[in-house]
């Protein structure tokens, strides 16, 4: 099978292609396209992907291309995960945003809806020449704000894009690993949006275990979220929400917190990542070294401001671990091309399973995975507080893309202003234009 991977020269690469090196069996990929507008990412990557192939046998072919047409004819899987405006626009995005005292985190709030207007075009304009040049390939999509950019493409190339992401499979494998089960074996009561999601169960050899970890309150305590959250707050709510609405549930203490920082978290990034590439300019770098040494650091500082603002401290060696979103892309490529059936936590489209949501909206939610593609499962409602933030981000979501269709600067603006982390119609207002003034790429809009 040919792989195309879109964003090829991006710093994450490596781990989607350590998940092919362990996948010898029949149907698996044998063909690694990368493509990406930058010629010396791309070749930095492809080093460290040569040195990860190196005394394997039968390692996928890596070939790279700044053509996109090329790239993507014959693809059997297209696996997107770009950048628009790369890490110094997502530095943009956080310094506009905390100028207004608003989040500007990449996924959530005025960040997120920079990013999203910036991006859209972009996707959409992907779905279609993978509609024209490879009908027949299946997207995985991880280019955030993926639950959005999901929800945009699949209006091209319908339910044959999937949006993963790492964030409720790593939570669901805490959760297990503190219940004493086996992450591999339990099944994760998990529904929302990407980025705003609960989860309201995890059931272990059949028996749901939540209710046993949300009435110890040391054993809640003893992991991220419950660090991050406080188990206070957890017992509250009856669940563990994803780690990315601690950005909603404690907003003020979040921005004062990114606001007093050294560095917000993007431009951190770009100077690590600039880094990287810089070193990997140097013929005699070791590349796999160097690759590995930066990923460490980068997933040591994640979500450091959450865990300032909360008092959680350093993350624990046990959460080091990700959610693993390479392997969630491999078992979803698995369960299609081979029609092994798998369950897993996806971004697809709603259908009747949330009925607060039209059948068009993405959600995350747990499915059933066959030759067929993506099948969300049915779950219980969602609560009357979770139901009122998923309806009110998906409407937000919704003027974004109606926004990048039309070109509306109004429509823009109206995004930003119903968004529940931005307080003032004025204010969006302000951040609408001072994005505008920083992203070549919203010019379009008018």
């Amino acid at each position: 099978m040919k792989l195309v991977i879109l964003g090829g020269g991006g710093f994450r690469v490596p781990l989607v292609y350590g998940a092919l090196l362990g996948d010898h069996a029949e149907g698996r990929v044998t063909e690694v396209v990368l493509h990406d507008l930058d010629a010396a990412r791309l070749g930095a990557i492809a080093r460290v992907l040569a040195e990860q192939a190196d005394g394997v046998p039968d390692a996928p072919s890596v070939t790279a291309t700044t053509d996109l047409d090329e790239a993507l004819r014959g693809a059997d899987f297209v696996f997107s995960a770009i950048r628009v405006g790369g890490l110094e626009g997502r530095a943009a995005d956080e310094r506009v945003a905390l100028a207004e005292d608003v989040l500007g985190q990449e996924t959530v709030g005025a960040g997120g809806i920079a990013y999203g207007l910036r991006t859209v075009p972009v996707a959409v304009d992907i779905a279609r020449r993978v509609r024209e040049l490879a009908p027949d390939a299946w997207v995985i999509n991880f280019t955030n704000p993926a639950g959005l950019v999901t929800e945009a493409m699949s209006r091209h190339i319908g339910d044959r894009v999937i949006g993963i992401c790492d964030s409720p499979v790593g939570l669901g494998r805490r959760v297990a690993r503190v219940l004493g089960g086996n992450p591999d074996e339990a099944f994760i009561d998990y529904v929302g949006l990407n980025h705003l999601g609960w989860l309201r169960g995890l059931r272990i050899v059949g028996r749901d275990e939540l209710p046993r970890l949300l009435a110890d309150p040391e054993l809640l305590g003893s992991f991220e979220e419950g660090r991050l959250f406080g188990t206070d707050w957890l017992r509250s709510l009856g669940a563990i929400p994803n780690e990315y609405l601690h950005y909603y549930y404690f907003n003020r203490e979040t921005v004062r917190a990114y606001q007093e920082a050294e560095q917000t978290r993007g431009a951190f990034l770009r100077d690590q990542q600039g880094g990287f590439y810089a070193e990997m300019a140097r013929a005699a770098a070791p590349a796999l070294k160097t690759w590995d040494d930066t990923r460490a650091e980068r997933e040591a500082t994640y979500m450091a401001e959450n865990r300032e603002a909360s008092g959680a401290g350093e993350r624990a060696e046990q959460d080091l671990e990700s959610g693993g979103y390479e392997k969630v892309a491999l078992a979803l490529m698995r369960a299609i091309a081979r029609d092994e059936r798998a369950t897993l936590i996806l971004n697809v489209r709603n259908g009747t399973t949330l009925s607060a949501l039209d059948a068009d909206a993405v959600i995350e939610v747990p499915c059933s995975v066959d030759a067929n593609g993506a099948h969300p499962l049915s779950v219980s409602p969602l609560p009357g507080h979770a139901t009122g933030l998923v309806c009110a981000v998906k409407a937000v979501e919704r003027e974004v893309l109606a926004a990048a269709e039309s070109g509306s600067l109004a429509t823009a603006v109206k995004a930003f202003a119903l968004h529940p982390l931005v307080d003032s119609v004025t204010v969006a207002r302000r951040l609408a234009e001072g994005y505008r003034g920083v992203h070549p790429g919203l010019a379009y809009l008018r």
